[in-house]
């Protein structure tokens, strides 16, 4: 097996796919727009969801791209082998193109034919079947065959080369309903030696690594119910890391060369060798470092509250580490040298990246300072005690003021409080899944692949939002531009720049040169070109630094004379003709010359 770099692997394999009749699209943000449900994108399927409902894609039937991603589903699994927070997703797609047959046919003769990974070493999953869909024969057939022609005689079943999961594990699907279909993984092994006797492919034990999946489309869920799609489309993704990190036949993704010399420096820094912290300040720093570039500072809410806990989370581990002084900068400014061949906005940004690290290192040790404070207000009256955390106080001190179990724990010993380690840990464990719950119930659905929301309602608004941008440009001046939207199935709500509050025939002039629009039968059309050429015809284009190089315009009325052009991914109804009466609602500041907009159909 030739050993590649994570560079020449993301190049080969696009060139390969290519090869094979399918064109390169850029990769979009990591920061979501027009989706107030999703928080980061987390697939290289996300952006490209209304193709896979249907819409025809401009660059034909076979696609493919590598796309940054960022997931928290997995934070606390980061630290081991292979799971990051932000990672480049390889994809290809055939949008009623080739199918089962191809697809896997393609992912296979990729990895082996191309990359050389050993076929005995690789393994397949399918679908098992339900009362929904039957078994995924088809794909059984197909591996069957491609490890036939390798030399391999291989048999479906538990152990096996071929191994049947269910819907936990071998089915795609939408919360809210749309296309979906069983899946077939395919996963590598490594060498380690098994867990045990039940030790599977989907084992979190390190000896198999998943390297990618096929979904395969083929089936409508609507109401419950799952009926055929009448058409066929297949989502791959395989993670770059990964591939990376079976090539170069080292430990962990943190030894692959794109990571190595972050961890290295990490590693340099620290008076204690625990390995997982030191991964996780590789992982959550050079993460850091990708999510400020897509312009999120830390905050309270939101995509700012995931980047404050990974940068929080880290500065954690860092004095777990003995790591001493301000050190956030010196790993990100490794971080940004890394990955910037891959992402050049990260130079451009890499003052503004640093400068922001290091803020929110300081304020965070701050406090850590004012938890010991707390820790003393709790804890202090236990000396030569004993302690249980019965009530999950340690969990209520990490929440609060982010000071980690370990250092609780560990000063707790230092005065001689006796505990039960075991029992502590696992009040601590009790608290923070109940504190999970709550969180899970709050953002459900953020963090689902997918665009979360393409009901009929929620097309209608967000076509609107175009309008209502437009009408407020005119009637108000050439400062207006989107600030921020939230488009739900109820209302529509935009932010926009604005020193006073509008005045109600403003209101009034808004509101109906909307309706005028609507009522004018406007055609709704796009077309794909580059960004340069985009931000020529585009009045109000805001962040500007997280379009890709290829952006859809989306132009309200004639070409000669539109009403509106934005750079937007979707989705829009055809003609303005379906909306309805537009309505204000309520007009109000959010922020020190920000206005805010809630408008509504009647």
């Amino acid at each position: 097996m030739q050993k590649l770099s994570y560079a020449q692997i993301r190049k080969q394999y696009l060139e390969y796919l290519v090869s094979k009749g399918h064109f390169e699209i850029p990769s979009a943000p990591l920061v979501p727009e027009n989706d107030p449900t999703l928080l980061f994108v987390n697939s290289g399927m996300f952006p490209l969801v209304p193709y896979l409902l249907g819409q025809v894609h401009p660059s034909g039937t076979r696609l493919t791209d590598s796309q940054r991603c960022l997931r928290t589903e997995d934070l606390e699994e980061v630290g081991d082998v292979s799971h990051c927070t932000t990672f480049e997703m390889l994809g290809n797609w055939s949008l009623n193109d080739y199918f089962k047959d191809e697809a896997i046919g393609i992912t296979v003769g990729l990895l082996v034919d191309v990359f050389g990974f050993d076929i005995n070493n690789i393994y397949g999953s399918v679908f098992e079947g339900n009362d929904d869909a039957p078994q995924d024969s088809k794909s059984i057939k197909v591996w069957q065959r491609l490890f036939k022609e390798r030399g391999i005689d291989a048999k479906v079943g538990k152990g096996e080369r071929i191994q049947e999961y269910g819907k936990k594990k071998c089915w795609w699907e939408l919360e809210a309903g749309g296309p979906c279909g069983p899946c077939s993984e395919i996963f590598y092994d490594t060498g380690k030696e098994a867990c045990g006797k039940d030790c599977n492919v989907n084992c979190d034990c390190g000896k198999y690594i998943e390297l990618g999946n096929n979904v395969f489309m083929e089936y409508l869920k609507k109401d419950g119910k799952y009926t055929p799609l009448g058409r066929h489309n297949v989502d791959f993704g395989g993670g770059l890391d990964r591939w990376a990190l079976i090539s170069q036949e080292v430990e962990s993704i943190f030894d692959t060369d794109i990571y190595s010399p972050i961890y290295e420096k990490v590693k340099s820094l620290s008076k204690n060798d625990l390995v997982k912290s030191q991964r996780i300040i590789t992982d959550h720093i050079k993460a850091a470092t990708w999510i400020i570039t897509d312009g999120v500072v830390p905050g309270r809410t939101a995509q700012g509250y995931i980047l404050r806990r990974l940068i929080r989370r880290s500065v954690r581990h860092a004095r777990l580490l003995g790591i001493e002084g301000v050190f956030t900068r010196q790993i990100g400014e490794i971080a940004i040298k890394q990955f910037a061949p891959v992402h050049p906005l990260l130079n451009q940004k890499k003052d503004e990246i640093l400068r922001i690290l290091e803020e929110e290192e300081l304020k965070f040790n701050q406090t850590l300072d004012k938890g010991l404070r707390e820790f003393e207000k709790i804890f202090g009256d236990l000396k030569d005690q004993s302690f249980t955390n019965e009530n999950g106080e340690t969990f209520t001190l990490y929440e609060t003021y982010g000071f980690p179990l370990e250092m609780t724990l560990e000063e707790l010993n230092n005065r001689g409080v006796k505990f039960d380690d075991q029992a502590a840990k696992q009040k601590h464990q009790e608290a923070y899944e109940k504190h999970q719950d709550k969180s899970r119930q709050a953002t459900k659905g953020m963090f689902k692949g997918g665009l979360a929301d393409t009901s009929e309602m929620s097309t209608k608004y967000h076509t609107a939002n175009h309008l209502l941008l437009a009408a407020l440009y005119e009637v108000l001046g050439s400062h207006i531009f989107q600030k921020g939207s939230n488009i739900t199935p109820e209302r529509l709500r935009l932010d926009f720049p604005n020193d006073t509050k509008l005045t109600p025939e403003q209101i009034k002039q808004i509101e109906d040169l909307v309706n005028q629009k609507i009522s004018e039968a406007l055609p709704v059309t796009w077309e794909q070109m580059s960004k340069t050429e985009a931000l020529k015809l585009v009045k109000y284009a805001s962040f500007v630094e997280k379009y890709a190089d290829v952006v859809k315009v989306y132009t309200i009325g004639n070409k000669v004379t539109p009403f509106s052009v934005e750079i937007c991914g979707g989705p829009h109804v055809e003609n303005t003709s379906t909306l309805g009466k537009f309505k204000i609602v309520k007009e109000e500041a959010v922020a020190s010359g920000i206005r805010r907009i809630k408008a509504v159909f009647e």
